[in-house]
């Protein structure tokens, strides 16, 4: 244990003392003539490589009644063009010994395969042919449909938790589509039909509407001429740019309480509206990063120190921070009080604990640390071309630059006490809150 810690300690110290011009991955960036960008993570330590595509597009940017389009047309992706039918691409990579896989957010929706290196061309010949070529009939439409129906009842109508995060969501944005589900409302999806998923495809996927990021054992000029080979054959799309409604104030705290007869134990949240990063207030995105950290970032953060260890209330506590979107951002808490525990007298003691931290600041140690663990996480994300490849694609994707990615690093270093006291301040505002109960279904 001793030899890993001081191992991380070297990592650490290495990434603070670092000079300011040190990149966090260096990469290759350049954008073809039909708007496509291209980043290229080079990495030589294994003949491996990621391929992702990421398209500008997500549920929040779905028409009004279409819930889960989005998610839809993601399945929807894998049913093949006329040049490869069917599971053509999915045999392809499988054979190969790769893997692959799709994902939708609200602000974006991407898919990805990785595998050995040498076999880059196949699998971007066969992604920019899924691009502008996709076929549907009506069988893959009804059963896809229903796929996404049962992905929905198994994922979300069957979980307590994830109903109330659904219900807390809802509650938490006034205008903005983030309050809308990314798998869509069960009787909005059931209604989807195969022209509005190909009116979807049409309207945002194209070239000058997209991200590829290729990460691992390639050298840029060679991924160059690959991406202008089957990409770059490709015409621009006419997509629509993004116009949603701007949160208005938010002047009074909110509760949801959802009881249901599958929870045997009552657990607590809250979540606080938060600048996103194209906010004006997008300089408080590190602090509240550390933020999180220091409150509840593990088990020696404040919040579990004093309900868990300390009072012996919680099973569990925590904090985190999702500052990465196009629209506001959140920051948010979780508890679970003991067995037969007060969930009242655990909320009241984690307000007390996020009122000291906004009267008293944070001290110099526990800033220390936190920064400590972040910049660990960074060096490590180096190790992963599946993961350095989601960190640029998720940015690019929502519209940050890839300078601010690379300075990320030197953004950390640079917090005072100071800025974490004034970001708390800032954002742990009860008028801008949800507050979620999930409780057992009263007997009687």
């Amino acid at each position: 244990m001793k030899s890993v810690r001081f191992g991380l300690a070297l990592i650490v110290a290495a990434v603070i003392s670092a000079p300011a011009s040190a990149g966090l991955f260096n990469p290759h960036v350049f954008t073809l003539e039909n708007g496509l960008q291209v980043v290229v993570l080079e990495d030589h330590r294994a003949p491996v490589v990621t391929q992702m595509i990421w398209y500008k597009v997500g549920a929040a940017d779905e028409p009004p009644g279409k819930s889960g389009i989005a998610h839809f047309l993601e399945h929807l992706m894998f049913k093949g063009t006329a040049s490869a039918p069917g599971k053509i691409f999915s045999e392809t990579v499988a054979a190969s010994g790769g893997r692959e896989n799709a994902f939708t957010g609200h602000d974006f929706t991407g898919y990805f395969q990785t595998l050995a290196s040498h076999n880059l061309e196949q699998v971007m010949k066969l992604e920019a042919d899924r691009m502008t070529n996709l076929t549907l009939s009506a069988s893959d439409i009804v059963s896809e449909r229903d796929v996404v129906l049962e992905e929905r009842r198994s994922r979300t109508d069957n979980n307590p938790s994830a109903l109330l995060s659904e219900q807390t969501s809802a509650a938490q944005f006034l205008t903005t589509p983030y309050r809308i589900p990314v798998v869509g409302w069960a009787h909005e999806i059931e209604q989807l039909n195969r022209e509005d998923a190909l009116e979807f495809y049409r309207q945002y996927y194209a070239p000058n509407n997209a991200i590829l990021v290729v990460a691992g054992d390639v050298k840029a000029p060679d991924v160059k001429k690959l991406a202008q080979k089957y990409y770059g054959v490709i015409p621009k799309g006419e997509v629509s740019s993004r116009d949603w409604p701007k949160e208005p104030p938010q002047l009074s705290p909110r509760r949801v309480e959802l009881r249901d007869q599958r929870v045997s134990q009552p657990s607590w949240r809250r979540t606080y509206l938060a600048p996103g990063s194209l906010d004006d207030k997008s300089h408080l995105s590190e602090p509240l990063d550390l933020l999180s950290q220091i409150l509840g970032g593990g088990t020696t953060s404040r919040l579990y120190q004093e309900v868990v260890v300390e009072q012996k209330i919680a099973t569990s506590a925590g904090s985190w921070f999702s500052g990465d979107s196009v629209g506001p951002a959140r920051f948010g808490f979780y508890a679970q009080p003991v067995p037969g525990g007060d969930v009242q007298s655990l909320e009241k003691s984690i307000d007390a604990e996020i009122a000291r931290i906004i009267n008293d600041g944070v001290t110099d140690a526990e800033l220390k640390r936190a920064k400590a663990g972040m910049l660990a996480q960074a060096i490590y994300a180096r190790d992963s071309v599946t993961r350095k490849a989601r960190i640029f694609g998720r940015a690019l994707a929502i519209g940050l630059s890839v300078e601010s990615v690379e300075t990320w690093p030197e953004r950390v270093k640079a917090v005072t006490p100071e800025q974490v006291q004034e970001a708390a301040k800032e954002v742990l505002d009860l008028r801008r809150s949800v507050t979620g109960l999930l409780l057992p279904e009263q007997k009687g």
